[in-house]
Order: C-alpha cells, then structure tokens, then sequence
C-alpha cells in the first residue's frame, strides 16, 4: 500500500494563563509563551514548528502543513520533493511543480507562457481565449480563422 500525502492544518491558539503547560511535540519543553500552535493533533512552540527543509516555521508561511516519508514540510518544499512536473504546452520547456501555472483543459503553462500564439498578446484575469487545435488565441485571432475558414462566428 502506497501512503498518501496528506496536508493539516495549523492553529495558532492564545496559552490561558490558568492552563497547566502543554509539552512541544518538537522540544519536549513546555510551552510557556503566550501562543502555541496546534498540528497533527499535537502542541508546539512557534519556533518548533518547522520545515524539514529549508527550516521556516510553519507557523508563519501559511496555515498548512505537508507529511509524507515520515517528514514535515511547507508548502513549496512538499511540491519540491513530491509534486509532478511536466511541460508548458507553448514552450516544451519543464515546470517545477511549485511553480504557478495556467491551465485550458488538460495543458498546462507558465504564467509567461499563456498568451495568444499567434500576436502574443498575453492574457489577464477575466480575459476570453481560445483553445483550438491545441494554440491558445484571442478572441481577435480566434474570430479571423474562422472567417479564414469560411465560418463566421455568431455574433449577438
């Protein structure tokens, strides 16, 4: 059986002042400070809370955690280590898998990439495309080979 990676989340809780101390699940000292973060169904120091890469404290880049191979991990670095990469459908050029991308239907981009393929106009947030025959276009693109091609789209 393969194990999944799973993602939890981080609380970070005021210590009350009547409370008896938590122990830290990463120093096995109690926690005496006026916050603690909970994750993994554990108590920790804020300081103890960190990467098993590059040592941020989780605490502070989000509110998720990442485990798998017996590893705590942020965010990027889980991406790092056990995402998927693959190629920008307009460059063929790799992607690491914590890199942002765009997506139209099963390709996928850098963010540099996805823009009409025909001017370069490159596309924003709201913007309408066009996926035909695998090239991104705009609408103007779009529009001028289908008239090209002897259909003209339905205007209304």
């Amino acid at each position: 059986m393969q194990k999944r990676e799973q993602s939890f989340g981080i609380q970070m809780l005021t210590v009350q002042p009547d409370a008896k101390p938590k122990g830290c699940a990463g120093c096995n000292r109690k926690i005496k400070d006026r916050y603690l973060l909970k994750a993994l169904d554990k108590y920790w120091h804020e300081d103890c809370l960190k990467c098993a890469c590059c040592d941020c404290r989780l605490g502070e880049v989000g509110s998720t955690l990442y485990t798998k191979a017996n590893l705590i991990l942020c965010r990027r670095d889980y991406l790092r280590l056990f995402g998927v990469t693959g190629n920008c459908a307009a460059c063929s050029k790799l992607i690491p898998a914590f890199e942002m991308v765009m997506r139209a239907k099963e390709n996928v981009y850098h963010l540099d990439c996805f823009a009409c393929q025909l001017c370069n106009q490159r596309f924003c947030v709201g913007d309408k495309f066009f996926l035909k025959n695998n090239m991104i276009l705009c609408q103007t693109d779009y529009e001028e080979g289908l008239m090209k091609e002897g259909y003209a789209p339905q205007v209304r």
